[in-house]
């Protein structure tokens, strides 16, 4: 237990996932996993996530980098980035068929043999070579069969993706992985591994919300879901530090210091981040809930498309949207009731938008 647990001390220990602005490698390498989505708002959240992170960093360096990096596209506990340390702890995977695989059993197995005998493949040249069928993806549309096989090779560990050409991921056989396929770490190892990177790179969080990504974390494990839930039990009793504020119960890392001071200046920060993705940590810590509103119909969006939450310090005091328009960045914000938009403020959140404006690469 933690003696003098407070907000306050949650909130700035939070802050701990940013660490001192380093290289890129650092930062992978220090999380452990980079979420990943495609809007790009006024940049995609993998870049809004390591800009935090990175000294220096541009939008797209990942992307541009990614080959010459240890790193990897996996799931854990949704799609994004690992270092390969990492996805050691998910691999072998053994996954139930894809719908891919079912429907088109035939033109699966002939992908499987095109990714095996040649080099790079692009989804395009897989389709031109093996022809247009169309399969049901996970949205109730309709997507290439061929390529939903290159993924479904790629999730089972079967393939890798080399780099991206447009947005668009090229991929080849994940040879790299042949040695984890004949010789697994145990799967305890495995498990445990997970859990703690998971606390660590969200944490401190409420323990229901470790819990939460315990059971999305069954697709980076999908044989091995069951085995997960009680190897996460047996870390929360017996390896992460715990304490309960205002009736919430709270887990972390052992190595995790929660006596840490408030951070400085203000920070934009990206609705994926690990400060902001537990929305039950969020409310509860700042006062007033955050809201996605991407997919939410245009007349009942409250905050806006791709709202970034605002802090200043430690605090959650509001939200903006970015845009860019004629090579410039517009911003619009919101704020909190009760909130004063103080002249720190002002200067805190413009000195925030031209580390935005350089991370973006428009004029000043």
């Amino acid at each position: 237990m933690t003696a003098h647990l407070t907000p306050a001390t949650l909130r700035a220990a939070a802050f701990s996932t940013f660490g001192p602005r380093g290289t890129l490698q650092g930062a992978l390498d220090r999380m452990g996993f980079v979420q990943a989505d495609p809007i790009r708002a006024p940049a995609r959240a993998q870049d809004l996530t390591l800009m935090q992170r990175v000294r220096g960093y541009r939008a797209g360096d990942l992307e541009r980098l990614y080959p010459k990096l240890d790193a990897e596209e996996d799931m854990l506990p949704n799609y994004g980035f690992v270092p390969r340390q990492v996805q050691a702890l998910l691999h072998p995977r053994v996954p139930a068929r894809s719908r891919a695989e079912l429907q088109h059993p035939e033109l699966f197995a002939q992908v499987r043999a095109m990714l095996h005998e040649r080099g790079e493949l692009h989804p395009r040249d897989v389709s031109a070579a093996l022809g247009q069928s169309r399969v049901t993806n996970a949205w109730g549309g309709q997507s290439s069969a061929t390529t939903r096989a290159l993924e479904a090779l790629h999730y089972s560990g079967e393939a890798r993706v080399t780099r991206r050409v447009g947005g668009v991921r090229l991929y080849a056989a994940a040879s790299h992985l042949q040695a984890l396929r004949e010789a697994p770490l145990p799967d305890e190892q495995r498990l445990r591994g997970a859990v703690h990177l998971l606390a660590g790179l969200y944490g401190p969080l409420p323990e229901a919300s470790l819990g939460y990504l315990i059971s999305l974390s069954r697709f980076g494990f999908p044989h091995l879901h069951g085995p997960l839930r009680a190897v996460y039990r047996q870390v929360v009793k017996d390896e992460l530090q715990s304490g309960t504020v205002e009736g919430m119960r709270y887990v972390w890392r052992a190595e995790q210091l929660l006596d840490v001071r408030a951070p400085r200046g203000v920070r934009i920060v990206g609705p994926f981040d690990p400060l902001v993705w537990d929305r039950r940590r969020f409310t509860h810590l700042h006062g007033w809930t955050y809201r996605f509103e991407a997919y939410t119909p245009l007349d009942q969006r409250r905050m806006g498309y791709y709202a970034l939450p605002v802090f200043q310090a430690e605090r959650a005091v509001g939200w903006a949207n970015l845009s860019v328009n004629s090579d410039r960045l517009q911003a619009d914000f919101g704020f909190v009731p009760g909130v004063r938009q103080t002249a720190t403020l002002r200067r805190g959140l413009e000195t925030e938008l031209g580390r935005y404006q350089a991370f973006l690469g428009l004029r000043g």
